[in-house]
C-alpha cells in the first residue's frame, strides 16, 4: 500500500471515530470516554456474532443497573406504598415496549447497527434492548453515580410520567380474562406457530375465544407474544373505548 493509501485509511478511520462520537454526544448529551464500549452497545447480533462485538452482554448488565436505579427511585418517591405497587410500577417503567419507545424517541434507532433487511427484527424490541446496553456502557465508562444521574435526567424525567403510569394497564391478558369471565366466554392462548428466524425462536400465539381465533401476536418468547395477541384482541373488542367512556 502506498503512503497516500495509508494516510487515507488512517484519516478515514479518525474521521469515522469523530463522527461516531459526535452522534453519541447528540443523542446521549455527553462525549463518551471508551468509544469501543458504545460501539458494542449499539451493535446488534444480526451484524456481529461475537460476544465481545455485539450488545448482548452489555444489555444483561444494563438491564440489572437500570432496574436497580428505577427501584431506588420508586422506593424514595413512594415511601408508603407496598411492595406489590412498587414492583408493578417498575415493570411499567422498564418493560420492553416502553424502553423501545423511549429509545426511538431518543434517537438510538438512527445510530444502532443492525440488519435492516431482517424482517424478523421489525417485530422485536431491539432498540429497547440497545438502550439497556447503552446504560451498561455508561456504567463501565462513567461509573454508577453518573449513570444514575443520566438515567434520571434522560429517561425518567422526560419520558416517564408517574401519574400516567399509575393508571396504565399493562397486563393485557388479565384484562382480557376479566372480560371473558364477566361475559361467560372461554378464553385460551394457543401456540399457532413456532419457527427459527434470524437465529432465534419466533412464536405466534393466538387469543382464542369460544373456539374462534380473535387475534394473534408474534414475539421471541411466548409471554410477550400472548400479551401482544391480548392487546390486539382488546382493541378489536373495543374494550379500551369502553373504559375511556366510563372515565369521562
Amino acid at each position: 500500500m502506498t503512503i497516500v493509501g495509508i494516510l487515507n485509511r488512517l484519516f478515514g478511520k479518525e474521521n469515522s471515530t469523530l463522527a461516531f462520537k459526535q452522534n453519541l454526544h447528540n443523542v446521549l448529551g455527553f462525549t463518551p470516554g471508551k468509544t469501543a464500549l458504545y460501539k458494542a452497545a449499539l451493535t446488534h447480533r444480526s451484524v456481529r456474532d461475537g460476544a465481545d462485538e455485539n450488545n448482548e452482554r452489555l444489555e444483561y448488565l444494563g438491564d440489572a443497573i437500570l432496574s436497580g436505579i428505577v427501584a431506588d427511585f420508586l422506593f424514595k418517591k413512594y415511601p408508603y406504598k407496598e411492595e406489590g405497587f412498587l414492583t408493578e410500577m417498575r415493570s411499567k417503567m422498564v418493560n420492553r415496549n416502553k424502553l423501545n419507545e423511549i429509545a426511538i424517541k431518543m434517537g438510538l434507532k438512527k445510530i444502532t447497527f443492525y440488519n435492516k433487511f431482517d424482517n424478523s427484527l421489525k417485530m422485536s424490541q431491539i432498540f429497547g434492548n440497545t438502550l439497556e446496553a447503552v446504560v451498561g456502557a455508561i456504567y463501565l465508562d462513567k461509573g454508577f453515580e453518573k449513570t444514575k444521574k443520566w438515567v434520571f435526567e434522560c429517561i425518567i424525567i422526560p419520558h416517564l410520567y408517574m401519574e400516567d403510569l399509575e393508571n396504565l394497564e399493562i397486563n393485557h391478558k388479565n384484562k382480557l380474562y376479566g372480560w371473558a369471565n364477566k361475559n361467560g366466554k372461554n378464553l385460551e392462548f394457543e401456540t399457532l406457530d413456532e419457527r427459527i428466524e434470524g437465529g432465534r425462536r419466533l412464536f405466534t400465539i393466538g387469543a382464542v375465544v369460544d373456539g374462534e381465533l380473535l387475534a394473534q401476536g408474534k414475539a421471541y418468547n411466548k409471554k410477550d407474544a400472548s400479551q401482544i395477541a391480548a392487546a390486539i384482541a382488546i382493541d378489536k373488542l373495543g374494550l379500551n373505548k369502553v373504559v375511556d367512556a366510563e372515565e369521562e
